[in-house]
């Protein structure tokens, strides 16, 4: 923890903020302040950008295999401290270390992929179709991007955005979420060791986000924006984003349906389900919000998920065995509640939980409902912890039907051994990412992002770094 920096990285170099002010990251396991951090404002953001676009020129000429040696050694650092990396996510974010430990190795997965497509940049040459002309085809880096994370996974998130930026020559300012900035912090640290030049790499740590992100946003230097947050934040980035008429790219709110067929290996969609409902404490836009299960398989699937979910073990993510760890704060557990307390009063019953669980932080006792209303607020929001509602559903179309009826299309999950089901199923889901037997998507050589009310462009895989890119035209006479 002392070997984390805790102030603006900007130009290269560690400072306070221009008014000195600080702000503290609570530890969301005890609910006691762990660290304070600089609270940067407008002052601070806007000297950032300079130092971005500044450096902007040179990074461009960088040689593409010099990008990818430094995100090679990033990914070997990173590495090198994974323990300590885990400890300190889980310390300021709350999951349980095997869990973090997972994400430093996925997220230093992500500059090992562009790592190698910083060569891959590729353009073209043709001849016009009269043969006259010779057409070319270039690629540059799009400029300066701010780069927006979110608290839930403080790392993948980072390295998922700053990867292809680097690859493709283009400098960046950072705004990590205020309740998770070390993480980040470490990060900017070891990418400074790695090599990375001052100027490219900008992080300001920021309680108030609005004073930074605004000015940043309707500044002409900056020419890319890309967040990962809510859908209501992203609505008003893309406003705010207009006015300079900024590349944008979103990862925003999901609302994931999980659906069990009859003829699904249970204990595989079992296992699936714990996956998707319970990686990240279901502090996850992948988490699966909704699980329409088949009429003639309900009852022992949601038997057997309860007995999954109430046998495990909560607590301080730093403690042995512990395997889910608190919400992110007090505002994150109200929402829990209400929604668990609205689907009750309703009618809905709890086979396990259904309440907060002992403990001096932020606390929720892994839950499953069963008999839901289908206009339970549950069903329809993001309830961003271990609740999983199940819903029996009767037919394929029913299913189909309440899967696509939310505004959001993020990632579906379904289960069945039939493969003409699945593919069938599977073209109707109005998402960008479809979980096929499986309760996990997310991979460094994919492309994540969804459809709808749920984002727009792609991260990661070869679409992720194109997010980073223009295309240029030049033509020219053939003689």
């Amino acid at each position: 923890m002392d070997a984390v920096p805790t102030g603006l990285h900007i130009a290269g170099d560690w400072r306070p903020a221009a008014s000195g002010d600080v702000f503290e990251v609570e530890d969301p396991s005890v609910a006691r302040p762990l660290r304070t951090v600089a609270d940067a404002g407008t002052d601070d953001a806007l000297d950032a950008l300079t130092a971005a676009h500044e450096a902007q020129e040179s990074w461009a000429a960088r040689p593409p295999r010099e990008r990818g040696e430094i995100l090679r050694r990033s990914y070997e650092l990173i590495h090198e401290r994974i323990d300590d990396l885990a400890l300190l996510m889980t310390l300021e974010m709350g999951k349980p270390l095997a869990e973090a430990r997972g994400e430093v190795a996925y997220a230093a997965e992500f500059f090992r992929w562009f790592a190698e497509e910083a060569v891959r940049i590729d353009g073209g040459y043709a001849t016009s179709p009269d043969g006259k002309d010779r057409l070319l085809v270039m690629r540059r880096p799009v400029g300066p991007a701010l780069l927006i994370t979110p608290w839930n996974f403080p790392l993948a998130m980072g390295t998922r955005k700053i990867g292809p930026a680097v690859a493709a020559g283009c400098t960046m300012v950072v705004k990590p979420a205020e309740q998770t900035p070390l993480s980040m912090l470490a990060l900017a640290g070891i990418m400074a060791e790695a090599g990375l030049p001052g100027g490219v790499l900008n992080v300001v740590t920021s309680s108030r986000p609005g004073e930074v992100v605004e000015p940043l946003l309707r500044d002409g230097r900056l020419r890319k924006l890309s967040f990962t947050g809510s859908t209501a934040v992203g609505r008003l980035l893309i406003a705010q984003s207009a006015e300079q008429v900024l590349r944008v790219s979103l990862e925003l709110g999901g609302n994931a349906p999980f659906i069990v067929c009859e003829d699904a290996d249970l204990e595989a969609a079992v296992e699936g389900a714990v996956q998707a409902k319970m990686r990240n404490i279901g502090e996850a836009c992948t988490a699966a919000n909704r699980l329409y299960v088949h009429e003639s398989v309900a009852p022992e699937f949601t038997r057997r998920l309860a007995e999954r979910m109430g046998a495990m073990v909560v607590g301080r993510g730093t403690e042995p065995g512990v395997e889910v760890g608190p919400l992110i704060d007090e505002d994150g557990r109200g929402k829990v509640g209400r929604l668990v307390g609205q689907a009750l009063d309703a009618g809905a019953k709890a086979l396990t939980g259904g309440e907060p669980a002992p403990g001096d932080g932020y606390f929720y006792a892994p839950t499953v409902l069963v008999d839901v209303p289908a206009d339970a607020p549950m069903l329809h929001e993001e309830i961003f912890g271990p609740v999983a509602p199940v819903v029996a559903f009767s037919d394929e179309d029913e299913a189909v039907a309440a899967a696509n009826a939310t505004p959001y299309g993020l990632v579906s999950y379904l289960y069945t051994e039939n493969l003409r089901r699945a593919f069938r199923i599977s073209e109707r889901l109005d998402t960008g990412m479809i979980g096929l037997n499986k309760g996990v998507v997310s991979n460094p050589a994919a492309p994540f992002g969804g459809v709808k009310q749920s984002g727009l462009g792609r991260e990661g895989g070869r679409a992720g770094i194109e997010e980073f890119l223009e295309t240029r035209y030049l033509a020219m006479p053939a003689s």
